[in-house]
């Protein structure tokens, strides 16, 4: 298909992987996601459960697999985010969605965050996630499109 420059560009959500190595210098995967995150010519969004695990994970101790950030500076980054991507919400579909993909025996127990990612996306268009962990989503790579952070 052609596009034409009235066509929309594709919805992609960012996992929260990529996030964090834009933001950890120390990551091998660092200058990948920022030039991904400033290049991408698709419209890029993330999630409410990203948010929230980004920020996990931001401010949670080094010792603990963190980054040990102050809630500030982990508050500021999200926000600079934020203002370059959209921010899909949860609503009833996605809650019907993730249901529907625990029911199906596609996500159980932890997995269950990232199907919220999935269903989240889902319900707003968006037919692909890029990640930086394509593991933690091939089982449902039948549902959406799995994109290796390049």
């Amino acid at each position: 298909m052609t596009m034409t420059s009235a066509d929309p560009p594709d919805l992609v959500v960012v996992d929260t992987n990529v996030l964090l190595a834009a933001t950890d210098r120390s990551r091998a995967s660092h200058q990948r996601a920022l030039d991904f995150i400033n290049d991408d010519q698709r419209r890029l969004a993330l999630t409410p459960q990203i948010v929230r695990e980004y920020l996990v994970v931001a401010t949670r101790p080094v010792e603990a697999n963190g980054l040990g950030m102050p809630g500030e500076g982990a508050a500021s980054n999200m926000e600079q985010f934020a203002a370059d991507m959209d921010i899909l919400p949860e609503n009833i579909a996605t809650s019907r969605t993730v249901i529907g993909l625990v029911g199906q025996n596609v996500a159980t127990g932890e997995q269950i965050h990232d199907a919220n990612v999935v269903a989240v996306a889902l319900a707003h268009g968006a037919r692909t996630i890029v990640t930086d962990n394509t593991r933690h989503f091939a089982r449902f790579s039948d549902s959406i499109t799995i994109e290796p952070l390049q």
